[in-house]
């Protein structure tokens, strides 16, 4: 998968699958929209004589969407492989635009001309839409393929990648201090969570639907608050309730010590995020913790998830904590081992 991946642009990859799906869906939508107004079955191919071959609705739809996809893939592809020139691949991409517009163009001028026609062998294909759609096609094709960066291009994510290497060169012992790290409580909480919950939920949704979504709603939510996310470095320690919300960013000259304990989530007011006289903590259950000593005098209790990692969380706070006081950080007002 690597090697497929270093290959070829994966932007590109991304874009020439991505497109020609949500243009046959959006021709479906609007085909589900034009619906009432069509005969039924529609016609898919007229003559001179007055003749048609006719398709029943689903038929027309589901066979068209097909062919948007298949046809925006075969060419559209032709411009991921990194190897093929960059000149046939800017091609290539312009090409595959403008051959899915048609089609959708196509399929669609046959729809909207068979629109408020009682028998389909009186339609016609819309000649407006025909046009209209083909102009665009063929344009937008064109500005596609001028705008499209077929060159290897240099990223954000690239100058990071650059960055940490140099960095890793210089201080080889910055990958040590570097902990990341998910915490959740303990799985008999959640099917506790549950039960408590999906049942309540179920008798009150007989006669108010909305209230036992709603109740269904805030279990999810107070289930994702027993989740945080860890993540210590030389720069400090922070901590994101449900993975997202930040609610503890410590600077490394903040910390005055740190150790591991074994606590009890009461002790600290409960499980989730608590701050009261001094003492915050994040707990997601009780049991192995890290308890942050700072320079202003206040504590912070963490959970870590097990033993051995509470032990690493604590070790690398004290060491990045003495490297900022090495380094001449001022530590905040307060601090007694300064």
């Amino acid at each position: 998968m690597g090697k497929f991946l270093d290959s070829v642009d994966t932007k590109a990859l991304r874009f020439a699958i991505g497109f020609p799906v949500l243009l046959a869906a959006a021709f479906a939508l609007s085909a589900m929209l034009l619906q009432p107004d069509l005969p039924d079955p529609l016609a898919v191919r007229w003559d001179d004589g007055g003749g048609a071959s006719f398709a029943p609705f689903a038929a027309y739809v589901s066979a068209g969407a097909a062919l948007i996809v298949a046809a925006g893939w075969l060419v559209l592809l032709q411009a991921v492989p990194l190897s093929r020139p960059t000149v046939m691949r800017r091609i290539m991409m312009g090409a595959g635009l403008t051959v899915s517009l048609f089609v959708t163009t196509v399929l669609a001028a046959g729809l909207v001309g068979q629109a408020g026609v009682a028998d389909a062998r009186d339609s016609h294909v819309d000649l407006i839409v025909l046009a209209t759609g083909s102009g665009a096609a063929l344009s937008l094709g064109v500005i596609m393929g001028f705008v499209f960066k077929a060159d290897q291009q240099w990223t954000p994510e690239d100058d990071q990648a650059l960055q940490r290497a140099l960095e890793l060169e210089l201080d080889p012992e910055l990958a040590t201090d570097s902990i990341r790290m998910w915490v959740h409580a303990r799985s008999s909480v959640f099917v506790m969570i549950g039960v408590a919950s999906l049942f309540p939920a179920s008798l009150i949704s007989i006669a108010v639907p909305w209230l036992g979504v709603l109740l269904v709603a805030a279990a999810i939510v107070g289930a994702a608050f027993l989740f945080a996310r860890v993540t210590a470095d030389r720069s400090g320690l922070r901590v994101f309730v449900a993975g997202i919300l930040r609610v503890v960013d410590v600077p490394a000259e903040a910390i005055s010590a740190a150790a591991p304990a074994d606590v009890r989530a009461a002790d600290y007011g409960g499980w989730g995020y608590r701050n009261h006289g001094g003492t915050a903590a994040v707990l997601v259950s009780s049991g192995p913790a890290v308890v942050v000593r700072k320079t202003d005098g206040h504590r912070l209790a963490v959970s870590g998830g097990n033993p051995d990692a509470a032990a690493r969380l604590a070790d690398l706070l004290t060491r990045v904590a003495a490297r900022a006081r090495r380094e001449g950080r001022p530590p905040l007002q307060g601090d007694t081992d300064a």
